[in-house]
């Protein structure tokens, strides 16, 4: 009796010592099973890391890229803009320079075609200052001078010149100058001019003098 109650509990140590190896088993696989998971874990965390360094690095790469080639494009820009500002300068400064000459030139010669249309009238002058001493009629003299200043008067109003009407008419000072006013006589109409002290001109109906007149108030 005393031996088979000792076999019993020989074997349950035994049942015991085996479900105690069974669960120390069962144990150091799931920490092996959830190592391996984290070691997993772990590559494909340090794969996808690298993607992502590699895909943000070519990104930065392909902006430099980009930057790069548009720097070149502006630079290009620039430089052919200068360029033509450069040209268009020179060709303004070339245009400026001509026009002063040719405007210098008109104002050294634009009284020139003038002077040529007097010398016919110069050439009457000096034939009759040359004969007025020989001349024993007055009249004649007078006729010859006459004509001398209707041909002037004639080339003069060709090159566009006209007198201002001035005596009898109402004072205007877009073509008269007032030098003196004198009381309003009897009969005359205010600001009536009553004489031309000096004719006035106009050049193609612009007033190069105004006429100097005394005026009735």
């Amino acid at each position: 009796m005393e031996n088979t109650n000792f076999e019993e509990q020989q074997n349950r140590k035994a049942e015991k010592v085996e479900n105690i190896s069974i669960n120390i088993e069962d144990e150091t696989q799931e920490v092996i099973d959830e190592q391996d998971l984290s070691d997993d874990s772990s590559v494909e965390n340090a794969s996808s890391e690298k993607s992502k360094k590699s895909f943000f690095g070519k990104k930065k790469e392909s902006e430099l890229d980009i930057a790069k080639q548009q720097l070149v494009e502006s630079n290009a820009k620039a430089a052919e803009i200068h360029d033509k500002y450069i040209r268009l300068y020179s060709e303004f400064d070339n245009f400026r320079k001509r026009t002063q000459k040719e405007k210098l030139d008109l104002i050294m010669h634009a009284s020139e075609d003038l002077i040529l249309t007097l010398l016919p009238v110069i050439d009457d002058l000096e034939r009759a200052l040359a004969n007025i001493d020989d001349s024993e009629e007055m009249v004649a003299v007078k006729e010859g001078i006459t004509l001398i200043y209707q041909k002037v008067i004639r080339l003069l109003q060709q090159k566009g010149l006209k007198p201002i009407e001035a005596k009898e008419k109402i004072f205007d000072t877009d073509f008269h100058e007032a030098i003196t006013i004198i009381p309003l006589p009897e009969g005359v109409e205010p600001n009536s001019v009553i004489e031309e002290v000096e004719k006035g001109y106009m050049l193609n109906d612009k007033v190069i003098r105004y006429s100097k007149v005394v005026i009735a108030k």
